[in-house]
């Protein structure tokens, strides 16, 4: 078996990430800040946490308005802080 052949068994398929969020902050041209929460429970105390995440996502058509909840994609490196792309815009 050659060098070659080996490396493309190796290899896994990428696995795309999709997630859903709030819009909190469109100011930005072609860029949304959106914001994902998820509940966890405290390892030791039992009570349910509300934890949040934000992610700079190209929304290339300027669609998305504050308060849009969206449907975004994990994609390569746009910018310094950008691995998201929007997806659409989910209904209300």
């Amino acid at each position: 078996m050659s060098a070659a052949t080996e490396t493309q068994n190796t290899e896994a398929p990428k696995v795309k990430r999709y997630r859903e969020g709030v819009v909190v902050k469109n100011k930005m041209n072609k860029t949304v800040i959106v914001e994902i929460t998820r509940l966890t429970q405290h390892a030791q105390f039992k009570k349910v946490i509300r934890r949040k995440i934000r992610y700079a996502v190209h929304d290339e058509k300027n669609e998305s308005k504050a308060g849009d909840k969206v449907r975004i994609l994990q994609t390569r490196p746009l910018s310094k802080t950008k691995r998201w792309t929007l997806i659409k815009v989910l209904p209300k």
